[in-house]
């Protein structure tokens, strides 16, 4: 049987689904998300769009059967009359594709199934609904729905499915519940996995509970959430300061404190990153330490309208830290020796400050801590006190279990955190152990009534539970540029905070259990769109246990090699969800922490207990989990594989599991899925896209093809350069770029490689996987670098020009807008925003090693460009290059000069630089005195500095008298940069100014 191509395989709208994507990012309300954190989640969008395209045929293709295109053409044309004659559904949809959809429902107007010249229009037709079915107010529109669910249902069966069954569709990593809820969608019978108890819990509440159980699910979980709630202040309100009248707190602002160490000094004082409480707008408000009177600790003041200059930056910075009473400065050891000491100094941890609202006037309003404060104290750690020594089920009621120390992740232990109860102050302690016996007390009375009912509810709450956790800890901070609090997770990692945040808990706001419960109905109630439930399995993608043959598409996003620790972070959650659900879900709970050992993930750098979990055992667990997913896949079916990963050795090991797995890879779309504006991505080659691999049973492709099975080293090289300059310009009118592009480029390489079970040179030896990838990135590089100097010769720069120009053209990216991830810092986001001048463009070392060979460069001939460090590769800007451009190299070498000679980063740097080297060279009066630069680039290089500093008369010198200006390469050169230079940067204003100064100059 001839397999006809599913539309995923020819053509995907990703423009479109990107920009819907990017969207779903700002979207909190009823988005799925928000039930529950999980890391690196799928937009529904992406997944929505993926799915239909990958379960659909392509009815243009010549195998297609022409009983699903005669079904199409009518599912399409009844969707067209009925959703053009719908009042808003012009609002939702693609104005271009309105248009259509407008024409498609006129009568008279005709789509011919059996016409060859209609196929086109029918596959577009169906891309046109993809595109728009993505965006996330077309998600539950009645018409989207049933047109979607119809044509999953004609493809299964046209395509050998029994009638009247769904297709299946498998997810053996499914994490957040992205993929296979939106399976669930579109009418498919979706199997999501995981090997982690949460995102177990997580998927049967959406894909079980909420299908089986639905509107009776929500009620209940209303009933008992306010239930519970009301109970819980009734109970705790008491441990909460709160004065009679309007006034009533936001959040309880905390610091560690640490003994002064310098000579004579007693002072007690508190760690702080800032003084600022309110940074932003207008009335800013800081916090001043006043020595108390018995000399051994500070108080605080609130000064309302300080003056900005006289607010210190805190008394904690990098880790050190400086006494407010003498300046005496410790060093970051002995403040960790000393939180070591104290459990990490949460129990005896400063209040600071008390942010309240009022209830007759608009904005928050702080005061210093009171009597009633400290009266509320006592009793909290009486109560605290008590509880330490208890325990449920032979489970301490207060979490004990140790945290596993992972550098650069969990830093909390280095300062003596080390197990998950650390986290928490007495007060969030006692709130945590209060709320969980009232789950649990609440699934007793419901398990009278209900069993399924019981179980469904209080698995909600706990997630609920959950939500309250992850904004009433320790690591959760303040954040003075908007005065709210940030819960522990702004980052995919535990850092160290000094001064944390503690939420009021009854404020119907953040930190509320009752708030979080409302959000869980809203996400319930938008999630609940009437089809069967999926199923839900706890295992190991290396270890499943579907039968073979069984599975209609396989569609996962794995781990993304070494970027997140999931089963450690998640442990913060687990080890509370245990303390609930252990009854109800023995095996899911039956251990401390959540599993480790077969997690596929590379964690060897981050601690000694995962030494093992090295680039090969993240290999070797990829191709046993895709070995998994081809058996458990019908011969005729599909594979769909999320992967976003910056590093070449975690794409090389993914690619690897892939191909070594079984499957054949038929083709790759990039979908914008990140913000290419979140901290992390700034001027690093950050991928806003996520890669989705389309493969097939390599099996059903060999038996159904009579070609030989061996290809030949020789022919794919040379097929490898044609097939990119086809798909590269594709990506480029996607807005898909730099780094997006040449991840994206490896879908249609591997196409050539990966149908054949084993690639031969003429000498007979084979080709590993590795070495062709080094063919593919040299290949992309030149297809980029002819892109980048379109109508002319790039062989003519120098390899200085061809190297700068690729790896700028590499860190651009296809995302936009300005959105804070789940893995940034939000504060960092906003206060550290991109430099305007920037000391160089950082890639990983491996990836600018491959690019610069594609280039016929050595990375080792341009020390003076790029400064290697570890495994980051830096090009140095302009600015950073200053002294070697214009200092004498026979005074001393480039790379003295580059450690020497600060980054310069500004004009006055600029001016200093070049007096200092003047004087050096004994001047040269405004006139270079030694020769330009040796390449174009370094000549282009020197005019930007130049016009920078504002010595026109030298830049003028250097172009006209020098002859640089006469050099076509220079102009070509400098356009190109402009264009790849991130807007608004010094460099980017620097090349343009030189651009500018051509006319005038005579050129």
């Amino acid at each position: 049987m001839s397999l006809p191509k599913r539309l995923i395989e020819v053509d995907l709208p990703i423009k479109r689904i990107s920009a819907h994507a990017r969207r779903e990012k700002s979207i909190r309300h009823g988005h799925i998300s928000t039930l529950h954190i999980w890391w690196a989640r799928r937009p529904l969008a992406a997944c929505r769009a993926v799915i239909c395209a990958a379960l659909w045929p392509d009815p243009a293709d010549e195998h297609c059967p022409q009983s699903f295109r005669n079904e199409a053409a009518r599912l399409i044309k009844e969707f067209a009359q009925k959703a053009t004659s719908k009042k808003g559904f012009a609002e939702t949809c693609d104005p271009a594709t309105f248009a259509k959809w407008v024409g498609l429902s006129k009568p008279g107007c005709e789509l011919d199934p059996t016409d060859p010249s209609h196929l086109n229009v029918l596959r577009f037709a169906l891309l046109d609904f993809i595109a728009d079915f993505a965006n996330w107010d077309n998600s539950r529109v009645p018409e989207y729905l049933k047109t979607s669910r119809s044509l999953t249902q004609v493809a299964h069966e046209t395509l050998g499915g029994e009638p009247g069954t769904r297709p299946l569709v498998v997810d053996t990593f499914a994490g957040g519940g992205a993929i296979p809820f939106e399976a669930l969608r579109v009418g498919a019978l979706p199997f999501a996995s995981d090997l982690n108890p949460l995102p177990v819990i997580l998927n049967k509440i959406i894909l079980e509970f909420l299908p089986r159980l639905g509107d009776k699910l929500i009620k209940q979980v209303e009933q008992s959430g306010k239930y519970i709630r009301n109970i819980l202040e009734r109970r705790l309100n008491l441990l909460y300061a709160t004065n009679a009248g309007n006034q009533k707190p936001f959040a309880y602002l905390w610091a560690r404190v640490v003994n002064c160490e310098g000579p004579g000094c007693t002072f007690k004082y508190p760690l702080l990153k800032s003084f600022w409480l309110k940074n932003k707008g207008t009335n800013f408000i800081a916090i001043e330490l006043i020595p108390n009177p018995n000399k051994d600790g500070f108080i605080t003041e609130i000064i309302q309208n300080p003056n900005r200059n006289a607010v210190g930056r805190g008394t904690s910075h990098l880790g050190s830290a400086t006494c407010p009473a003498c300046g005496y400065t410790m060093p970051v050891e002995r403040v960790r020796a000393q939180l070591s000491q104290r459990n990490g100094g949460t129990k005896d941890a400063q209040l600071i400050a008390v942010c309240e609202t009022h209830s007759n006037s608009v904005g928050k309003f702080y005061r210093s801590p009171n009597e009633h404060d400290f009266r509320a104290f006592s009793i909290v750690n009486e109560m605290y006190e008590k509880i330490l020594s208890k325990d449920i089920d032979g489970i301490s009621l207060i979490p004990n279990e140790k945290l596993n120390h992972l550098r650069g992740f969990f830093n909390v232990i280095l300062y003596g955190m080390k197990d998950w109860g650390s986290l928490f102050s007495p007060r969030q302690s006692l709130l945590m152990v209060e709320l969980i016996l009232l789950i649990r007390n609440e699934f007793v009375n419901i398990y009278k009534i209900d069993h399924d009912l019981a179980i469904a509810t209080v698995t909600v709450l706990a997630l609920a539970a959950g939500k309250v956790a992850q904004y009433n800890s320790s690591c959760c901070r303040w954040k003075s540029k908007g005065e709210t609090l940030v819960d522990m997770f702004g980052r995919q990692a535990l850092p160290m905070v000094w001064d944390f945040a503690e939420a009021y808990p009854f404020g119907r706001t953040t930190g509320d259990f009752g708030i979080y419960i409302e959000n869980s109905c809203d996400i319930l109630r938008h999630s609940y769109f009437g089809s069967v439930a999926g199923t839900v399995h706890q295992s190991s993608a290396t270890r499943h246990p579907l039968p073979d043959n069984s599975y209609d598409a396989f569609i996962t996003d794995p781990p993304y090699y070494d970027a997140i620790p999931y089963a450690d972070l998640s442990d913060f959650f687990y080890v509370w969800l245990r303390r609930i659900l252990a009854r109800i879900y023995p095996d899911l709970f039956s251990e401390e922490l959540s599993p480790k050992v077969d997690e596929c993930v590379v964690l060897s750098h981050r601690g000694a207990m995962y030494l093992y979990k090295d680039s090969t055992y993240f290999e070797h667990m990829m191709t046993l989990a895709m070995s998994e997913g081809c058996r458990i896949t019908h011969r005729e079916g599909i594979g769909i594989v999320v992967f976003a990963n910056k590093s070449t050795s975690g794409w090389e090991a993914m690619l690897s599991g892939l191909v070594d797995g079984g499957w054949i890879i038929t083709g790759s779309w990039p979908i914008d899925t990140e913000m290419g504006s979140r901290l992390r991505a700034h001027n690093s080659a950050v991928l806003s896209s996520s890669v989705h691999i389309i493969c097939r049973p390599r099996e059903h492709i060999e038996k159904s093809s009579k070609t030989d099975n061996s290809g030949r080293w020789r022919d794919i090289l040379n097929e490898l350069p044609k097939r990119l300059h086809e798909w590269m310009p594709r990506l480029a009118d996607e807005g898909i770029v730099g780094a997006d592009a040449i991840f994206a480029c490896l879908g249609p390489a591997l196409e050539i490689f990966s149908r054949y079970s084993s690639v031969e040179k003429a000498s007979g030896e084979k080709v590993t996987l590795k070495e062709y990838l080094e063919e593919v990135w040299a290949a992309v590089s030149r297809e980029a670098l002819n892109m980048i100097f379109e109508g002319a010769d790039a062989s003519g720069f120098e390899e200085d020009s061809r190297l700068t120009a690729m790896w700028l053209w590499t860190l651009r990216t296809s995302g936009n807008g300005n959105h804070i991830e789940e893995g940034d810092d939000p504060d960092d986001f906003e206060d550290h925003a991109p430099a305007k001048s920037l000391p160089g463009y950082s890639l990983e070392f491996d990836a600018a090693r491959k690019i610069a060979q594609g280039l016929g460069a050595h990375l080792e001939n341009l020390s003076h460009l790029v400064e290697i460090k570890g495994d980051t590769a830096t090009l140095l800007s302009p600015a950073a290059r200053t002294r070697y451009l214009f200092g004498k190299e026979e005074i001393e070498t480039p790379k003295k000069k580059l450690r020497k000679q600060p980054k310069q980063t500004s004009l006055f740097d600029f001016e200093k630089g070049l007096k200092e080297i003047e004087e050096e060279s004994k001047g040269w009066g405004g006139k270079l005195a030694g020769k330009a630069g040796s390449t174009v680039l370094d000549k282009l290089h020197q005019s930007m500095i130049l016009f920078a500093a504002g010595r026109g008369e030298a830049m003028k010198h250097l172009l006209v008298e020098n002859g640089v200006g006469r050099i076509p390469l220079f102009w070509r050169l400098a356009q190109a940069l402009s264009a790849l230079y991130p807007a608004g940067t010094e460099e980017k204003r620097w090349v343009d100014g030189v651009l500018a100064r051509k006319k005038g100059l005579g050129f």
